[in-house]
Formats: structure tokens, C-alpha cells, sequence
């Protein structure tokens, strides 16, 4: 019997290889932990300074009350004088104004009424009827309104407002109270004792946050509503206001005649399909006899129209409000 071969013994790797893989493995912990650290970690922020507190008073000059009147289409000019306005003798808002600023003394509520362009120039007109256009009317509106709210609040910080609007106006001031009521406008909030829209365009008393309506609920919308996407040169339609009026819901009020196209249009009566159609019924409403008569029109079971229901509701708000101390 022949001997056996020599063999060599076999090589044991088992112990090599596991001290391979720890080295890996803490090559890719320390890569990982060095990643964590050049990137740095999320620094949450704290809580952010507390507000300043209202000052314990306001120049001698400033009212209790700011009260902003915003007239409708063609009640008002650019240069008007805001605290006499002349530009339309019949403007529907001097039936407001007026008994406001005679009933209470200048110290205890000032009374402007908003002078901006006040057209709407119907842009398929032929010939051009030469006025401005109802985009850069409204603009100039609201950027005069919300510049005297700036200017009221920033010196006299313990001011209330009252804000008043028609037509034209009605949507101007609507849209400044929405943003105001999200936090967004030119004064705080708790600021603002009442909004009142007479024939608001954008009227949409099914939405969220919508105004509290005083009188006939009419079964249709704001034409800007009714319209909403129609875009054409000069004419936006912004469609109801998202959200609503926010924190001043309850203190938003609305007033529309039914039949008055710019604030009781029927849902599939305007369509931005039919831009033709649509324009011309839009410039005609703002003419309508309904439109024109909201200082007859009756809100109540006792005969209080319209602007009379707005006079008494703004002057109780300024009776009641606050009187802060003048230095």
C-alpha cells in the first residue's frame, strides 16, 4: 500500500474576512457621521418677538373714527376733495357721508370719501367712449383707499374704522376688507368696527365667510360672479372673493336690490364664452334703473332704505366705539 500525498493544509479565511467587512463598515459609519456633520443640522426657529404694545395714546389731531366712503361708477373724479366731494352732486354715497360727518364732530370721526377715476369704459365701443377703463379705475381706487388706511393707522394707531362702499366701490372696499379679514390689510382686524357693500359685484352669499345680508336675499350673484375668467381688455373678472371676509365676517354687511345685474346676476345669464354678449349686458347693468335707486330701496319691515339703514348702523358703531386718550 502505497503512502499517502503529501497535501497542503487548507487556509482559513473566515476570520480575514470579518475583519474586512468591520473596516468597512466603520468607513461607512464615519462617512455617514462626517455627512451628518458638514451638512449640519436643522436649526428650528424659536418663537418670533412679541409685537409691540398699542401705545397709550395718539396725537391730538387723529380721530376716534376713521370712516372710508367708496363711491360708485361715476360718482366720483380723482381730484375730488375727499372731505367735500362735489364730482356728482347725486352721488348715492353722499346720502351716507353726509349725515355721518353733520351728526358727529370732526374730533370723534373723520369722513373721506375716497376721490378716484370712478369710470368704466365699455372697450368694444365704437367710437371709444374716451373714459378710463373699469381695471385702472378700480386700481386707482383701491390704492388711494388702502393709501389713506396706511397713512390713518400709521399715525394714529389707536383709530377704529367704519368702511362704506357702492358699486364700483361696494367691490373696492370688499376686497380690501377680505384682506384685512385674512390678516393681509393696511389695519389690524380688531381695528375695523364694520364693513358695509351696497350693490357689491362680487357679492356670493354661498361661500364661506360671506357678508350678512340686510333685506331681500337675491337668488342670483355678483356679475363679476356670474362672469368670473372673462378677460378682456380693461375688463377682470375676479369672481368671488376666496375665503371669504375672514376674521371680519361678522361684521360685513350687504345690500342688493333684486333684478340689479352687478350684484343679482342669474349664474347662466353672463357667460365668458359670449364675450360680446356678456360686455354689453355688463356696461348696460351699470346703468339700470335698479342699480341707480338704492337710496329708495326698502331693506326692512319699518321702510328704512338702504342708505338709511346705513347711516344708522355706521352711527351706532361710532357712537359705541372706543375713545382713546389723545396726547
Amino acid at each position: 500500500m502505497s503512502a499517502r500525498r503529501g497535501s497542503s493544509p487548507r487556509r482559513s479565511r473566515p476570520a480575514g474576512c470579518l475583519v474586512f467587512l468591520l473596516v468597512v463598515v466603520l468607513i461607512i459609519i464615519a462617512a455617514l457621521l462626517l455627512w451628518y456633520l458638514l451638512a449640519g443640522r436643522l436649526k428650528v426657529p424659536g418663537p418670533g418677538p412679541t409685537p409691540p404694545e398699542p401705545p397709550a395714546s395718539q396725537p391730538a389731531d387723529c380721530p376716534d373714527v376713521q370712516f372710508l366712503s367708496v363711491p360708485g361708477t361715476w360718482e366720483s373724479n380723482s381730484d375730488d376733495d375727499p372731505h367735500n366731494p362735489t364730482a356728482n352732486p347725486v352721488s348715492l354715497m353722499i346720502n351716507v357721508s353726509g349725515p355721518i360727518a353733520e351728526r358727529f364732530p370732526a374730533e370723534r370721526v373723520d369722513v373721506y370719501t375716497v376721490p378716484y377715476v370712478a369710470q368704466f369704459s365699455n372697450p368694444i365701443a365704437i367710437p371709444p367712449d374716451g373714459q378710463q377703463s373699469y381695471n385702472n379705475s378700480r386700481s386707482e381706487g383701491t390704492a388711494r383707499a388702502i393709501d389713506l388706511l396706511t397713512t390713518v393707522h400709521e399715525r394714529c394707531p389707536l383709530t377704529s374704522y367704519v368702511i362704506v362702499g357702492f358699486s364700483q366701490g361696494a367691490v373696492i372696499a370688499g376686497d380690501i376688507a377680505a384682506q384685512i379679514g385674512a390678516g393681509d390689510g393696511p389695519v389690524p382686524a380688531e381695528l375695523v368696527l364694520g364693513v358695509t357693500l351696497i350693490a357689491d359685484g362680487r357679492r356670493a352669499a354661498d361661500t364661506e365667510g360671506a357678508a350678512i345680508t340686510i333685506g331681500t336675499e337675491p337668488a342670483g350673484v355678483g356679475a363679476e360672479v356670474a362672469l368670473k375668467g372673462l378677460n378682456v381688455p380693461g375688463i377682470t373678472m375676479t369672481g368671488p372673493r376666496e375665503g371669504g371676509f375672514g376674521e371680519l365676517a361678522g361684521r360685513v354687511y350687504t345690500m342688493c336690490a333684486p333684478g340689479d345685474l352687478i350684484c343679482d346676476a342669474p349664474r347662466d345669464a353672463l357667460s365668458p364664452a359670449n364675450i360680446m354678449g356678456s360686455v354689453l349686458t355688463l356696461t348696460r347693468a351699470v346703468g339700470n334703473p335698479v342699480h341707480s335707486l338704492y337710496n329708495g330701496y326698502v331693506v326692512d319691515d319699518s321702510g328704512t332704505t338702504a342708505t338709511g339703514w346705513t347711516v344708522n348702523w355706521a352711527a351706532g358703531l361710532i357712537e359705541g366705539a372706543p375713545r382713546p386718550p389723545h396726547s
